[in-house]
């Protein structure tokens, strides 16, 4: 896993954008379309700010994945990613070459189903992905099933990743955040020919540290991206303040 530390929020959305946009170029260059995944939540609004700056990609060759979903949340609720990505990303390339978004309103399994029949038929070029206050990848909350093949599957949330929800702004109490969740499992996140690691804010500090200073564990699920290959992680110096050397 590589490190760039960088001075703000800011900074590290435009450097990590960047460094996506230019895999996706590569990728569309090589063999002439690109797969990629999206990540959600405030932790990403800069990098997919400088994503949508870089005007030269052709999206007409991108098809889009994204990591999770609620169940049983409508896409009109202020806290559904599919209405995220809609109005902060999609409503802005529409000339996606796909867009698989997960439907949470429908049957949970018959949509990890469908989801995983899709992924498999477009392995990923580029993850964009954050880690949680409580260390969790996409919502495999910790512990995380790191033994399962199966692309998507529905996930029940710990208390910690339902108050980072409500902590951010996305629910008026606790009670309206949803238990369960359909998420891209950790083994094929890692699937990704490269991964793009955006983690801001002093909040996210200590699951920083536990990501890159454990050993690889379930109970800190975001350490599984120690074993892939090509995956940078982009910091700013307040979610960095508590490694052990920077």
């Amino acid at each position: 896993m590589e490190i760039k530390i960088t001075n703000n929020p800011a900074e590290l959305g435009q450097t990590a954008g960047k460094a996506g946009a230019e895999l996706l170029r590569n990728a569309i260059a090589q063999k002439g379309f690109a797969n990629m995944i999206l990540a959600t939540g405030t932790s990403q609004f800069e990098t997919l700010n400088q994503l949508l700056a870089e005007s030269d990609i052709d999206w007409r060759k991108v098809t889009l994945f994204h990591l999770d979903e609620y169940i049983g949340l409508p896409i009109t609720h202020p806290a559904s990613f599919r209405k995220y990505l809609n109005e902060r990303f999609i409503s802005k390339v529409p000339n996606l070459k796909g867009v698989n978004l997960i439907d949470g309103e429908v049957d949970p399994a018959a949509e990890s189903e469908r989801l995983s029949a899709l992924i498999v038929a477009h392995p990923i070029d580029v993850a964009f992905v954050g880690i949680g206050e409580n260390g969790h990848l996409a919502f495999n909350d910790p512990p995380a099933d790191f033994e399962t093949e199966k692309p998507y599957i529905v996930v029940e949330l710990d208390e910690a990743c339902r108050k980072q929800q409500l902590g951010e702004g996305w629910f008026p109490n606790l009670e309206a955040v949803p238990a369960k969740a359909i998420s891209m499992s950790v083994k094929q996140i890692l699937k990704s020919k490269a991964i793009i690691c955006s983690v801001p804010d002093l909040r996210k500090a200590q699951a920083v540290k536990n990501t890159i200073e454990n050993s690889v564990s379930n109970l800190f699920p975001a350490t599984a991206l120690q074993l892939h290959p090509d995956c940078t992680c982009f910091l700013d110096t307040d979610s960095a303040s508590f490694l052990s050397s920077k």
